[in-house]
């Protein structure tokens, strides 16, 4: 089963990924992993919203209860109608806030972020509905992480959460250790928005909380096998249902991640979820079809990374047979 993951991956190239790795760990080791097209395994990748849940899960052990309002941990951020929104409602994507702007420059300054922090204000009343908060809801996390953690949030998650398992930093690279990241490679049609704003070097050294992470599948692959040993409920218990504005279906999202679920519409979830994945199959994907998960009931956590950006149709044709066959493992 791992030969047709790693087969799968190829066809992936062979179908015009120019690059890509995939990576399956199993019980906690790593079972598979190999590079394709123009990587190695040492190439690494911007994991773009992938990021998400290693913020979360640095953050959460610090916070305790999760309903208090955010302004009780940051009284500045209690400015201009905020007073309320609470770190639960951030950590769901219901705050209010998704288009909140802050540069990735500007929000590793810890006083512009404070400041930028303070100047948002709400587009709608916190908790009515979830719209995915792209990049500033994880911003605020990174602020409790500063305060909480007791020093810069890109430490406090590699000394918390990555060095623990023996990985390296992933979040925050610094320009004179970026030689060997994939640069996106852009086909007509493709979605660039994001783009520079995540992948120019001063980005990529300010480590944008919410999507600016850079891995081996590997290293997520393993991330994800730690995190199929959490007992905080924090992988399985979903506290936002709420439709999505775009495909209308329910988000199953616990406080990190998002669920498969047992409704039969987890390939509709943006994680990537292998077809046959069982109910309590947990991930997050980033943009560019960087794929994340683990499956409880097998005991296997994937990776798939590449560095395509085109029109999503096409690429989700050639990177959802990778997730399919990665969940057939162990089957």
């Amino acid at each position: 089963m791992l030969g047709a993951v790693a087969d799968a991956a190829r066809a992936s190239v062979e179908g015009g990924v120019p690059a890509c790795q995939v990576a399956v760990a199993v019980d906690g080791r790593l079972e598979l992993f190999e590079s394709f097209g123009d990587s190695r395994t040492t190439t690494r990748f911007p994991i773009y919203s992938a990021t998400k849940p290693l913020v979360s899960m640095a953050v959460l052990p610090l916070l305790g209860d999760v309903s208090v309002p955010v302004a009780q941990h940051i009284p500045e951020f209690a400015a201009n109608g905020k007073e309320a929104v609470t770190v639960e409602q951030v950590l769901l994507h219901v705050a209010g806030f998704p288009e909140a702007p802050m540069g990735p420059e500007e929000g590793a300054d810890p006083a512009r972020r404070l400041e930028r922090l303070a100047s948002w204000r709400l587009s709608w009343e916190p908790g009515s509905r979830f719209e995915y908060h792209y990049g500033s809801a994880h911003w605020v996390l990174a602020e409790l992480l500063q305060r909480l953690g007791g020093g810069d949030f890109r430490d406090v998650i590699h000394e918390r959460v990555t060095a623990p398992l023996g990985l390296p930093r992933l979040l925050g690279i610094p320009e004179d250790d970026q030689d060997d990241i994939a640069d996106p490679v852009v086909e007509s049609g493709g979605d660039t928005s994001i783009v520079g704003y995540l992948t120019s070097p001063p980005a990529r050294a300010a480590g944008v909380p919410g999507g600016g992470g850079i891995a081996t599948a590997a290293d997520v692959a393993m991330l994800y096998q730690s995190w199929l040993g959490d007992d905080t409920g924090v992988t399985t218990d979903v506290r936002c249902n709420l439709p999505d504005a775009i495909l209308g279906v329910p988000v199953m999202r616990t406080l990190a991640f998002v669920l498969a679920g047992d409704d039969g519409l987890h390939q509709l979830r943006y994680v990537g979820f292998g077809k046959d994945v069982s109910p309590g199959a947990f991930g997050h994907m980033g943009a560019h079809f960087q794929l994340a998960w683990a499956d409880p009931e097998t005991g296997v956590s994937f990776a798939y990374l590449n560095d395509l950006v085109a029109e999503n149709v096409r690429h989700a044709g050639l990177v959802f047979p990778v997730a399919d066959a990665a969940a057939r493992v162990g089957r």
